[in-house]
C-alpha cells in the first residue's frame, strides 16, 4: 500500500501573463489519512497550488503525483483518485440537490445505481431530505455549501481538496461540515484543506504548511511549530511568520 497520498517535487508554475513564477520548487508530501492544511496570505499561492495537484492548471516544471500516478501524465487515473471543493460554487442553481447529484454522479462515471445510493445518503447526511427537490437558488448560504461538499465527495474519493469550504457560512453549518470532514477522514479520506478560518483549521488539521510568495516557508505538525515559534495558537504563528502588513492589496 503505497502511504504518500501526494508528492510534490521541485514544483514550479507561471502563468502565462507573467515574467515571475506564481510557485518556486515547491517540495511536499501528505501521507495517505491526514488532514493537512495549507495556509499563506492573499495571493501567496495556495489556491495555485491546489489547481495543480488537482490538474486545472498545467505546471511546467517539476512533479506532482497522487498515489504514486503523475497528475499531468495520467488524467483519467488521477480524476478518479479525488474529490475536489472550489470556493465558488460548483453547481446549477436552477437544478434541485437531486438533479445535481445525478448530473455530477454521471460526469464521474458512476453507474445509476451507485449514484441512487450516494445521492440517498449524502440527501440524508446533509439534511436535505425536505427539499431535495428544490431548486438550489432558494438555499441559505450554508446549504448551498453543503451542497458544494456533497458533490465533492459524491465519488467517494480517496483524496479531498477543500479551498475554503466554509466560507460565510453560520457556526451551525460550519460545525456540521467540520464534522462530517472528520468523519470521512476516519473512514480512510486524506483532507487537504485550506482556509483563512485558523480556530477552524486548527481543530481539523494535524500537519500544516505555510506558504508565502509562493514557496513553502514551513511543513510540520501544528504541535511541533508552536513549540519551536513560542506560540499558542495557530494565528499567532501565522502572523509571526507571515508579518502583520496588509497582504490583501
Amino acid at each position: 500500500m503505497i502511504n504518500i497520498a501526494v508528492s510534490i517535487q521541485n514544483l514550479e508554475f507561471i502563468y502565462p501573463d507573467q515574467t515571475d513564477a506564481c510557485l518556486h520548487g515547491i517540495y511536499l508530501e501528505v501521507c495517505t489519512g491526514q488532514r493537512f492544511g495549507l495556509f499563506g496570505p492573499n495571493g501567496a499561492g495556495k489556491t495555485t497550488l491546489i489547481n495543480c495537484m488537482t490538474g486545472l492548471l498545467n505546471y511546467q516544471r517539476g512533479s506532482i503525483k497522487l498515489f504514486g500516478n503523475e497528475v499531468k501524465n495520467n488524467r483519467n487515473e488521477v480524476n478518479k483518485l479525488f474529490g475536489f471543493v472550489p470556493q465558488e460554487f460548483s453547481f446549477y442553481q436552477e437544478l434541485s440537490p437531486i438533479e445535481n447529484l445525478a448530473f455530477f454522479g454521471a460526469l464521474y462515471g458512476m453507474n445509476k445505481a451507485a449514484i441512487r445510493a450516494k445521492t440517498e445518503e449524502l440527501i440524508d447526511v446533509f439534511g436535505f431530505s425536505d427539499v431535495s427537490n428544490k431548486p438550489v437558488h432558494k438555499f441559505s448560504g450554508g446549504m448551498k455549501r453543503r451542497l458544494n461538499l456533497a458533490i465533492g465527495v459524491l465519488n467517494t474519493p480517496q483524496i479531498l481538496f477543500l479551498d475554503e469550504p466554509t466560507v460565510g457560512v453560520d457556526i451551525h453549518s460550519r460545525q456540521a461540515i467540520i464534522s462530517y470532514l472528520k468523519q470521512l477522514n476516519q473512514k480512510g479520506t486524506t483532507l487537504i484543506y485550506t482556509s483563512h478560518q485558523l480556530n477552524e483549521a486548527e481543530d481539523l488539521c494535524d500537519k500544516i504548511a505555510l506558504i508565502v510568495d509562493g514557496k513553502i516557508l514551513v511543513n510540520d505538525s501544528l504541535p511541533n511549530l508552536l513549540g519551536i515559534y513560542n506560540e499558542k495558537g495557530l494565528e499567532g504563528l501565522f502572523i509571526k511568520l507571515t508579518g502583520k502588513m496588509y497582504r490583501d492589496i
